[in-house]
């Protein structure tokens, strides 16, 4: 008997998967090491590189190339919209309560046939992965059973996939494996069905939840496909797994706290737990002019020391809370999908790119130019068409070879919420507004939360708006995209959960763009090591002044770092003369309109009494202390 026989023996199957097995012609493999998944990605070890092709119809499609490098595999797309994850990817199959779209609504036709179809094509490929693996932390014994059905030809997506989460071996594999989530991954679907649009259908049954990925971008299916499956598990537990990166944070004094950072994509999740990026004086070049090229700079001589704990999903599981009275979580991932599409020359980011061009064990990148035998770089990105680098370029890093990474559960000092800001002045106004950071009272972090503002030029999602400036929501939590159930329920379990933390403190985090000032995301690196150096987000109310707009909370009267002060109109942009009261009003309208559009659709029933009165607080047009009042904080 194989090993994959073996394994296939000890796993309790779904009637449907198990048919597929049993009775399918395709070759079963169980894989046992990551160097095999990795030379089934080039289709033999000999090969340096490999075409994902697929039969549709009477003509073959070419999905991605994967190309052998010195440093691991790089995969790239044909269809340049494949590169990026298309926010309308979930459609739900099932009659359970959702607030997404069904596949009945979005398409006409009910999924149960397409559903079949799937299965039957399974059973007629040559050759099937299937990947057993953990959603979650199995660690910290938060690991829910799941399973990847994969053809073979695109075995690269199965490499992705077990970096993301880890696998389990074919000789490792436990008895009575049962599992609670199951992707099948069908590229050619999209094709034959789905007007070649990235979807992801998802099928929430009794005991267990299906997941049809009939794209191969891991993006919507291997990435966020395994968040769905926490999160619907989470709702149906009562706990979250939160859209976050986290950080431990050690000062040259040894202080210690620790940052939690939430936002839609390229909200600077990833950017949290990097360094900062010195120029060559040392200092960190925080905000230029637009209009007048005029350069703040700090110095920081002595960086605080940066312990990651999480990337991106960041598990609130109540078996992990204590009586601290802060919120706790540990990571969901084996490995961190990085989006590296700011460093684009070498340099800039000195400690991920040696972890990418000496990596202790081989990668996986995405989007990133290739050449079959030389070295995947991070900075030499895949272009989109001539001279137009692709803007989502991604590397998958496992945690072990982080560099002072953190193991197990963390509690949380600060929960920080960043937002992408556009260039704001009086002649052209938007919702720039945000001063380097803010203080939340946590009945507006919590609204926060609720609205998420996907924010300007997004880099990881495609935005069918036509516009880099529009404001769109990315949904409550920011990992709404992702959930299958409804809205109000998430509210819910956010709200009580900021009721159950009150020792967890809030802020508010812009990037790109502070008025008329570009920041990037150094806006965030020196908030992160002032709030370090001052033992966190605990103010006094004398220290803090009302923000100008109510839902930006509170903002401080001012900031030193290191001996060097933030002038005043990075704090409070009304007092940029670029920007004045007028512009930042116009920016505050529009900012609060979005808002409370946003918010009405929460306002229901099911809403918890204290959720309609923070609301309501909203529509109202309440100010700061109202906020404040209802949960107090500081």
């Amino acid at each position: 008997m194989s090993s994959s026989e073996s394994a296939i023996k000890k796993m309790v199957l779904p009637q449907a998967l198990s048919d597929i097995i049993k009775n399918g012609n395709a070759e079963i493999i169980v894989p046992e090491t990551k160097e095999q998944l990795f030379e089934l990605s080039l289709g033999g070890k000999d090969n340096m590189t490999w075409d994902v092709n697929f039969d549709i119809g009477d003509k073959v499609i070419r999905e991605a190339t994967v190309v052998k490098c010195k440093n691991g595999i790089a995969i790239n797309y044909d269809d340049i919209t494949i590169r990026r994850r298309d926010p309308n990817a979930m459609v739900i199959a099932d009659d359970l309560p959702t607030d997404k779209p069904t596949h009945m609504e979005r398409f006409g036709i009910p999924f149960d046939g397409i559903r079949m179809e799937t299965f039957e094509w399974f059973k007629n490929q040559e050759s099937i992965i299937v990947l057993p693996f953990y959603s979650g932390n199995e660690d910290m014994k938060l690991g829910y059973p799941s399973i990847a059905l994969i053809p073979t030809n695109a075995a690269f997506f199965a490499a992705t996939l077990a970096e993301l989460q880890g696998f389990i071996p074919a000789s490792k594999m436990p008895n009575k494996f049962k599992p609670k989530a199951v992707i099948y991954v069908a590229p050619s679907f999209r094709h034959t069905h789905y007007d070649g649009k990235q979807i992801v259908v998802h099928n929430r049954l009794y005991d267990m939840q299906e997941v049809f990925s009939y794209n191969l971008y891991p993006g919507p299916s291997a990435k966020k496909g395994v968040y769905s499956i926490l999160l619907d598990i989470g709702e149906e537990e009562g706990w979250v797994t939160l859209h976050a990166s986290t950080v431990k944070i050690v000062t040259p004094y040894e202080m210690e706290i620790t940052v939690m950072h939430e936002g839609a994509s390229g909200g600077g999740k990833s950017e949290m737990t990097e360094p900062f990026h010195r120029e060559d004086d040392g200092s960190l070049l925080l905000a230029t002019n637009t209009f007048t090229g005029e350069e703040v700079k700090v110095t920081i001589a002595d960086t605080s020391t940066l312990n990651p704990v999480t990337d991106d999903m960041a598990m609130a599981h109540p078996t992990l809370q204590n009586d601290s009275g802060k919120l706790v979580v540990c990571d969901a991932e084996t490995g961190w999908f990085l989006r590296v599409n700011h460093i684009d020359q070498y340099g800039t980011e000195p400690e991920t790119e040696k972890a990418t061009i000496h990596p202790k064990e081989p990668l996986v990148f995405i989007n990133i130019h290739a050449e079959p035998g030389a070295t995947c770089l991070i900075w030499d990105h895949e272009e989109d068409s001539p001279g137009v680098p692709c803007p989502n370029p991604r590397l998958i890093l496992p945690r072990k070879i982080k560099n002072n990474i953190v193991e197990g559960a963390v509690e949380i000092d600060v929960r920080s919420f960043g937002v992408r800001t556009p260039p704001t002045t009086r002649e052209n106004p938007n919702y720039g507004i945000i001063g380097m950071f803010h203080v939340l009272p946590p009945a507006l972090a919590w609204l926060w939360r609720l609205v998420a503002p996907r924010g300007y030029a997004n880099p990881s999602i495609i935005d069918n708006s036509g516009s880099a400036m529009s404001m769109k929501s990315e949904g409550v939590g920011s990992y709404w995209p992702f959930a299958t159930g409804k809205k109000v329920d998430q509210a819910n379990l956010l709200l009580e959960q900021i009721l159950k933390t009150p020792r967890t403190r809030y802020i508010l985090i812009p990037n790109q763009y502070i008025g008329c000032f570009k920041v990037g995301f150094a806006g965030q690196w020196a908030t992160r090591e002032y709030l370090s150096r001052r033992g966190g987000a605990h103010f006094k109310k004398e220290q803090l002044l009302e923000a100008r707009c109510p839902i930006l909370g509170y903002t401080p009267r001012s900031v030193k770092i290191d001996g060097t002060p933030i002038p005043k109109p990075l704090l409070q942009v009304n007092t940029q003369g670029r920007v004045g009261n007028e512009g930042y009003d116009i920016g505050a309208k529009m900012l609060t309109d979005f808002f409370k559009e946003q918010l009405k659709q929460f306002d229901t029933p099911e809403l918890l009494p204290l959720g309609h009165e923070i609301i309501q607080a909203c529509l109202n047009d309440a100010d700061v202390e109202t906020y404040y009042n209802f949960i107090p904080k500081l």
